[in-house]
């Protein structure tokens, strides 16, 4: 089979649906304003760059990467589900983990940390992309990738919009509704990974 052969529109279709599902970037909306807020800007090509890389690295190397650290999926989703518990806390109850005034390398390590890792490629995606390994073809697999970033990179550049559809009282009150949202996913997260 060729390199073009490979390149199935049904599959492209599936993978890329699968991805938009579990990155649900529309449903975090809330949060990237959150974080944009802080930060002072999102770097929304640095952000999805970094998404892109992630997704693709862990792809061909995340068994490998895992158990060289020694770590295993459950883990590296723990890991996660805390860093998004804690943004949870911060939207509801107001109390900054962060500073708020925001350099240029802060704005860089918000639009990483936690944006585009665990927010958008985080433990559940990153495991998705192991399971869907073993049921498609690489090449597809890459084009759902690429489609699903540049959906990330879309919504990033124009949260402003949104912002200025709700308004101050909309945003806050849809801060502290994904707030508990969030909170919910983190520790769904957690326990499904602990079994507690």
């Amino acid at each position: 089979m060729t390199f073009l052969q490979a390149f199935d529109l049904k599959e492209i279709t599936s993978v890329t649906l699968i991805l938009f599902a579990i990155i649900d970037v529309v449903g975090t909306v809330p949060v990237i304003i959150e974080l944009k807020r802080k930060a002072g800007r999102i770097d929304a090509e640095r952000a999805s760059l970094a998404v892109l890389l992630l997704m693709v690295v862990f792809l061909f190397l995340g068994n490998q990467l895992l158990s060289i650290i020694g770590l295993d999926i459950a883990s590296f989703a723990i890991a996660g589900s805390l860093v998004i518990f804690f943004i949870a806390l911060e939207m509801i109850l107001g109390h900054k983990f962060f500073k708020e005034e925001a350099s240029t390398d802060e704005i860089t390590s918000v639009s990483i940390v936690p944006l585009a890792f665990p927010l958008i490629a985080g433990a559940g995606t990153m495991t998705t992309l192991l399971s869907l390994k073993s049921q498609y073809h690489t090449e597809n697999i890459i084009t759902g990738i690429v489609f699903n970033t540049l959906f990330v990179y879309l919504v990033l550049k124009n949260t402003h919009h949104v912002e200025r559809l709700l308004g101050k009282t909309g945003l806050e009150v849809l801060r502290k509704a994904f707030g508990i949202i969030l909170l919910a996913i983190a520790i769904k997260l957690f326990r499904s990974n602990t079994g507690l």
